[in-house]
């Protein structure tokens, strides 16, 4: 009886790490687009300061990402789609920006793509 407990308690462990991971995932991409739209207002007129903490936000962003202990490729590879959907639901709300349906269509691929990196075998 006390193995299955153990194996129980793995499996809980394990579905709450995956979504403390995809927590870190959404966190990093706020960062990444957040930095980089900062960059953007700044080289667009909001001067040297704002491009600054665009520069820091980035770099934010780097340290929160490689939170996750996995293979380099493997991390990026799932994080990508993450970093892809809340790019374009930053253009789309926050730059005001009208997102087209060739962007919707190769985000769902970019999306599918990351799920195969993250459930694949490994």
């Amino acid at each position: 009886m006390q193995k299955h407990r153990g194996v129980r308690n793995s499996n809980i462990e394990c579905s709450v790490n995956n979504y403390v991971i995809w927590l870190i995932f959404i966190i990093a991409a706020l960062l990444e687009v957040g930095g980089d739209a900062l960059i953007r207002k700044g080289l667009r007129g909001w001067g040297i300061g704002v491009i600054a903490v665009g520069f820091i936000i980035l770099g934010c962003y780097g340290l929160v990402v490689n939170m996750v202990k996995w293979d380099f490729s493997r991390l990026l590879g799932a994080y990508v789609a993450c970093f892809a959907l809340i790019s374009v639901l930053f253009g789309q709300m926050v730059f005001k920006e009208a997102v087209s349906i060739s962007t919707w269509s190769g985000l769902v691929i970019i999306i599918i793509g990351g799920l195969i990196i993250q459930f694949g075998t490994k």
